[in-house]
């Protein structure tokens, strides 16, 4: 049962009415979270704003989803693995390379690059060795592929929180825990 329940729009707002109607727009629906979100017109407007604007950067659909899995994975996000297990699908990630992102690692060397480096990004509170660093400049990645990945993980790291503060009620196709 969820500790802080969604919002609707009738009683949402008017902000927060406006960011649904946005979300309806683009999803074709208004996901528990958004709607959870919603309370606060300011957090749910931060949150679609950084989104909006990193979805117009140098990263790939595919990689903004494996770095949302690899975070949901280490935060033990069920909600967001869900949630970007069913977009990875929809961006055209196979079960396998989402299996991968969740699981950190991949055989294809410049996705593995991306994967552990945001795994460093984590285990290291963002203090990487100058060889993580390196390591992924040398994988073809850019400094704004950096800067863009550090902000995907902290937008991914506020919702993985919000979800676990709220116990959000997850309104995707649930997804297995991977085996240890």
């Amino acid at each position: 049962m969820p500790r802080i329940n969604t919002v609707s729009a009738d009683v949402a707002s008017d902000e927060s009415k406006q960011l649904f109607g946005q979300v309806q727009r683009k999803l074709g629906r208004v996901p528990n979270l958004m709607q959870s979100l919603g309370h606060s017109a300011a957090a749910l407007g931060g949150y679609l704003a950084l989104n909006d604007s990193l979805s117009r950067g140098v990263l790939s659909s595919k990689d903004r989803e494996r770095i949302a899995l690899t975070v949901a994975a280490r935060h033990g996000c069920g909600y967001c693995t869900a949630a970007h297990s069913a977009i990875g699908n929809m961006v055209g990630l196979t079960e396998a390379q989402i299996h991968d992102a969740r699981r950190g690692g991949s055989n294809d060397t410049q996705v593995d690059s991306l994967l552990r480096f945001v795994h460093r990004i984590l285990e290291t509170k963002g203090h990487v060795e100058d060889a993580d660093l390196e390591s992924f400049r040398s994988a073809g990645y850019s400094d704004a592929a950096v800067a863009e990945v550090v902000a995907h993980i902290g937008l991914n790291v506020l919702t993985n929180f919000f979800n676990s503060v709220a116990e959000t009620e997850i309104d995707f196709p649930r997804v297995e825990a991977l085996a240890s």
